[in-house]
């Protein structure tokens, strides 16, 4: 799913290459030095120096581009951009748990169906005003009225229901017992001035930065220094929205950026060791094959499990990760801590996957389209193997890369079969933007009652332990017959100038604040 990173969260996420011609592109910068980037040192490492401007080269493109925080959020740049003037209610922390932002606090109900959100009473808009609980439940709702747009992002609130009884309190209701609802409202929850609408000019916000100007492939922003949390070091971010992921990273190498978000492995290798450095989000990338069950031949589970044993697991990870990777057992989201690992691990068996598509009624064999991008590096790559590992089964999948500017618009949750992306989504959010009978995106039209049923029992039980373990239970039914092919996970890769200190490593959203960056000198 791409993540609303976006990602889910589902962002984001240009030209159409060839698998081979995105290889030889990595290739020729491999000839620029044969040692691999260094690692980037701790964030804690020397004294952290004020001033300074950081470039920071992003996924982007002028036709996904928008100002509207509260829409589909289409662009990382723009993801970046709003992370960094707005602020959210809560965020992910580095050890995977909810974080206080705007939010101190929160306490649900008995019912875990109404959950009370103190605000802090110090932030203030770049305008001066001070942030009410009124512009959090404007913007909350009007987050909620824009779900078509943004995949139904807080699709489980009940904003109708919700309250702002005070100043510095806002009571949020859900239209389900929902047990992580603080973790729901991480990162996405930009808040603006009530009443805002229009977004064609800067608005004020109350986040560590302000715009000094914008479009859609450039952006700089100033240090807000009226915010109320911790100073930030850099006086000024420049985001540059930069669609190919190797035109990303040749920035950096060629000391046009600072930072490159997302680059590709053979971009981290092909780089000089004094020029970058690399930063690792382990095990945050995947590229699964998605299926639509309600579309020929991936209406008969026995071709959906055909394709899934197909997949050389291994020579998959290998060749599109190139050592910063692991395999992966057909869960979406394999690092989640409620993904069961006592499951037995699928490999590749030829000659029970054309047993299964005769039994299927192909055979003679068949034929598919598998549709790819080049937004994030190596999908291409991915679907180009993947397609030659099929003919081996009797399927000729035509590989289709399509342009990266339009992929999740019209490719994803579109097409029969393509080729997705996650980067760091939860098993719960991705749940409810993509796997419930009536998830707004429901990418691989997945529809069981007993998912149903079982995930709403999890978000009715208050114990942290046993709601995963109850989330752990229903993957068991997806695993079996789901419309995915997990095939692997990949290190998120970042590249940077040798002085970048304090970049983020974790996850999704989490990697977006990078208020505590500073540049050594």
């Amino acid at each position: 799913m791409h993540q609303p990173s976006p990602s889910p969260a589902h962002l984001s996420r240009r030209s159409a290459l060839t698998a081979l011609a995105a290889l030889g592109g990595t290739l020729l910068l491999s000839s620029c030095s044969g040692s691999p980037a260094a690692e980037t040192p701790d964030a804690g490492d020397g004294t952290p120096a004020d001033g300074g401007t950081l470039r920071y080269a992003v996924a982007g493109s002028p036709a996904t581009a928008g100002d509207d925080p509260h829409g589909g959020l289409g662009n990382e740049s723009d993801v970046l951009r709003f992370a960094l003037t707005y602020d959210v209610l809560t965020v992910p922390g580095e050890d995977g748990t909810t974080r206080p932002r705007l939010a101190t606090s929160w306490e649900p109900d008995d019912a875990m169906s109404r959950w009370t959100l103190t605000l802090r009473e110090d932030a203030r808009f770049t305008d001066g005003t001070p942030v009410r609980a009124a512009d959090v439940l404007y913007s909350l709702r009007r987050i909620g009225d824009k779900a078509a747009e943004n995949y139904g992002r807080l699709a489980d609130f009940d904003m109708a229901r919700s309250t702002a009884p005070d100043e510095h309190t806002v009571v949020l209701a859900t239209h389900a017992p929902m047990a992580d609802a603080p973790r729901a409202l991480e990162s996405v929850t930009f808040v603006v001035p009530e009443g805002t609408e229009d977004f064609s000019r800067p608005v004020a916000g109350s986040g560590p930065y302000q715009v000094e100007r914008t479009g859609s492939q450039s952006t700089v922003l100033i240090r807000n220094d009226t915010w109320w949390g911790e100073r930030p070091h850099l006086d000024r971010i420049e985001i540059q929205a930069v669609a190919d992921p190797q035109a990303r990273a040749n920035a950096v190498v060629a000391g046009q950026a600072d930072v490159a978000g997302s680059v590709s492995p053979a971009a981290v290798r092909g780089a000089g060791s004094a020029q970058t450095q690399v930063v690792r989000r382990e095990g945050v990338t995947t590229y699964p094959f998605v299926m639509r069950l309600d579309t020929e031949p991936f209406d008969d589970p026995r071709v959906r499990e055909a394709f899934r044993l197909a997949a050389d697991r291994q020579a998959l990870v290998d060749t599109v990760f190139l050592g910063y990777g692991t395999v992966a057992n057909d869960l979406p989201t394999p690092h989640d801590p409620s993904t069961p690992q006592d499951l037995p691990p699928r490999t590749r068996d030829v000659a029970r996957a054309k047993r299964l598509l005769a039994q299927a009624g192909h055979a003679g064999g068949l034929s598919v389209t598998l549709h790819t991008t080049t937004s994030y590096p190596g999908m291409d790559t991915a679907a180009t193997l993947y397609a030659q590992q099929l003919a081996d089964i009797g399927v000729d999948a035509e590989v289709k890369v399509e342009p990266a500017d339009t992929y999740w618009t019209a490719v994803y949750a579109t097409k029969a079969f393509y080729t997705g992306y996650y980067g760091g989504i939860s098993f719960p959010d991705l749940v409810r933007v993509g796997l419930l009978s009536d998830a707004p995106t429901n990418e691989t039209a997945w529809r069981s009652e007993t998912f149903d049923e079982g995930f709403a029992r999890a978000m009715s039980t208050r114990d942290e332990a046993r709601r995963a373990e109850l989330l752990s239970g229903i993957q068991r039914e997806l695993w079996e017959d789901g419309g995915y092919v997990v095939w692997g996970t990949g290190d998120g890769l970042d590249l940077t100038a040798p002085g970048v200190r304090g970049l983020p490593d974790g996850p999704g959203f989490q990697r977006m604040f990078i208020d505590r960056v500073w540049m050594a000198r």
